[in-house]
């Protein structure tokens, strides 16, 4: 049997399977509801639920909700019978399964222990994206777009939340699970899992690129420089172009609002530039302190 196909028909992946098809099409379905209302806003014509103040929500809601968890519980009772639940063995302490896989919705945080420090990948990023999903409430200050779907009118934060859900969180989850082998290795879907498989691959850091050990003073010095600098340039740029071009909306978004957003945006951003850097140049730090490694 071919490698991906067994492995994406293993009970416990048969779950992440269907959510993927489901995250897919009700994507799919939201951004073409968005554009339709577009389309119709562009025309002139009124939106279902653009100026409704008060929805009865019993015969449109509650009644559909209590007929989908009707179907989803005949769906779950057939399923558990038709499959087996993926249960192991008795855990042996003298033996270490290899891969050692965190259940599949915290994998996107073991992926991220590839390219960060435990207590980046494992603390502070989860922390911050608990921080970030409380505060969207509190720094949203477009109120069109409720009740109706739209592109258009938010078009900013709809490309930014789909970036951080489906590239930065469900795409590490699929890795993780169809695309990290033994020993944590990359396996392509037609590659057989090798238990005995080694990759030579030599990674350095930032500093090193240009001849400077990380943990002497210069390197320090130099890590510190790319990390703030990084920091400072991404608060700083977007601020004056703002004040440049729109000033009106940086007036009315208020510079603690302005700093908690762009914050949590760099940060979400120095993700997927420090995969790039450990899976393109197999650079693993950028600044190396006696403390912390980043």
């Amino acid at each position: 049997m071919n490698p991906f196909i067994e492995i994406i028909t293993q009970p416990d992946n048969i779950a992440i399977v269907i959510m993927i098809f489901m995250v897919t099409f009700f994507m799919a379905w939201a951004f073409q509801q968005a554009f339709q209302n577009d389309r119709l806003k562009a025309a002139g014509m009124p939106v279902d639920g653009e100026h409704d103040q008060d929805v009865d929500t019993f015969r449109p809601l509650v009644r559909i909700e209590l007929i989908i968890s009707l179907v989803v519980m005949v769906f779950l009772t057939i399923w558990s019978i038709a499959v087996d639940a993926p249960l192991e063995e008795i855990a042996n302490p003298t033996i270490t399964p290899n891969p050692a896989k965190a259940p599949w919705y915290f994998l996107g945080l073991q992926e991220l222990l590839v390219y960060f420090d435990p207590w980046l990948a494992g603390v502070v990023l989860p922390t911050l994206i608990v921080v970030g999903l409380i505060a969207i409430p509190y720094i949203d200050i477009n109120p069109k777009g409720n009740g109706y779907y739209t592109f258009e009118e938010r078009k900013y934060s709809i490309i930014i939340f789909s970036f951080g859900f489906f590239i930065l969180w469900l795409l590490l989850i699929v890795i993780g699970v169809f695309f990290r082998g033994p020993g944590w290795l990359w396996y392509w879907p037609w590659q057989e899992w090798d238990h005995q498989r080694v990759v030579f691959e030599p990674t350095r850091d930032l500093t090193q690129l240009i001849g400077i050990e990380s943990r002497s003073i210069p390197g320090f010095i130099i890590g510190a420089i790319v990390v703030i600098g990084y920091y400072v340039a991404g608060l700083i740029a977007p601020l004056r172009y703002w004040k440049k071009n729109n000033p009106e909306l940086l007036a009315k978004l208020g510079m603690i609002r302005y700093y908690l957003i762009m914050f949590l945006f760099v940060t979400m951003m120095s993700v997927p530039i420090k995969m790039i850097l450990r899976l393109v140049f197999l650079v693993k730090y950028v600044w190396i302190t006696p403390w912390f490694n980043v």
